[in-house]
């Protein structure tokens, strides 16, 4: 058993349920609840166990010299967030440009608790022609469930309720803010 599964499986008491599947090499991944930094670790322990590249999206001032290999080898992609800018066509733009990517985004957009999910996520997997992959953080069990990919209709009002179905009864770290 590698160190990463120990401290994962044994360690820290998580489990996996679900798994990606390989020949789905593009699309956006949304982690819900993300109600504390410890997500972070959670996913890299997780991504590094299914040995699947899933990625992010940071402003690009984080990739400068010095710290911009790190977050490069972690799967980032920079991002150009002066105001002004169509989000959801450059991150669309990032997928045509990769053979693999699969982004990782939280739709609360916060860690705080929210009332209603941001949509861009919605739209980037829309513009860039990927499914959505539903991943659950679930602190109340210690499981981390990867649900099957769900392909958008381009309707986010029929759509967004059956993707907000996936985390029923999920409980994030901070039960507060789920």
């Amino acid at each position: 058993m590698t160190l990463t599964k120990f401290i994962f499986f044994k360690f820290l008491g998580w489990s996996i349920e679900g798994s990606f599947d390989p020949s789905v090499k593009k699309s956006v991944v949304i982690v819900v609840p993300h109600t504390s930094w410890h997500d972070f670790y959670v996913g890299s322990f997780a991504r590094r166990i299914l040995k699947t590249e899933i990625n992010f999206v940071a402003k690009r001032e984080l990739f400068r010299p010095l710290f911009g290999w790190y977050f490069r080898w972690m799967g980032g992609a920079p991002l150009d967030r002066t105001p002004g800018q169509n989000k959801v066509e450059a991150i669309a733009e990032i997928f045509k440009k990769k053979e693999e990517f699969r982004l990782a985004l939280a739709p609360e957009g916060t860690r705080k608790k929210v009332d209603a999910w941001k949509t861009g996520f919605y739209y980037i997997a829309v513009k860039a022609n990927v499914p959505i992959i539903p991943v659950a953080f679930d602190y109340k069990t210690k499981t981390v469930f990867i649900h099957p990919a769900f392909y958008p209709e381009g309707n986010l009002k029929d759509d967004l309720p059956k993707l907000r179905d996936y985390f029923k009864g999920v409980v994030g770290k901070k039960p507060e803010y789920t």
